[in-house]
């Protein structure tokens, strides 16, 4: 992992003709074990790290089936968007909150 011990949502890098809608699905269907419906899309964005550059396609999901079991993560937390204790997220990760909680909040 390139961030221990920092949250981030889940996701992964999309394969050669694959939609970041599907890939979404997929990384959550293996990392996760969970199906998961999309209900809209978050605007992407791009971060750049020291030494690698990531682009992250969010969307706002719901879940649809499966039992949450951890198959390639330590840990996770359930969080709402009133939640009280502070996360150390990953640095590209942080604008994608912020947008999420300011689409809920505004």
């Amino acid at each position: 992992m390139d961030h221990p011990l920092k949250w981030e949502f889940p996701g992964g890098k999309i394969e050669p003709g694959e939609s970041p809608e599907d890939c979404l699905k997929r990384e959550i269907r293996e990392e996760l074990g969970m199906n998961v419906s999309i209900e809209k899309p978050l605007p992407p964005l791009t971060h750049a790290y020291a030494t690698f550059s990531i682009t992250l396609y969010p969307f706002r999901c719901h879940v649809q089936s499966g039992n949450l079991l951890l198959h390639e993560h330590r840990a996770f937390k359930w969080l709402t968007s009133s939640r009280s204790e502070p996360i150390e997220w990953t640095e590209a990760d942080q604008p994608v909150l912020e947008t999420y909680l300011k689409g809920k909040n505004g």
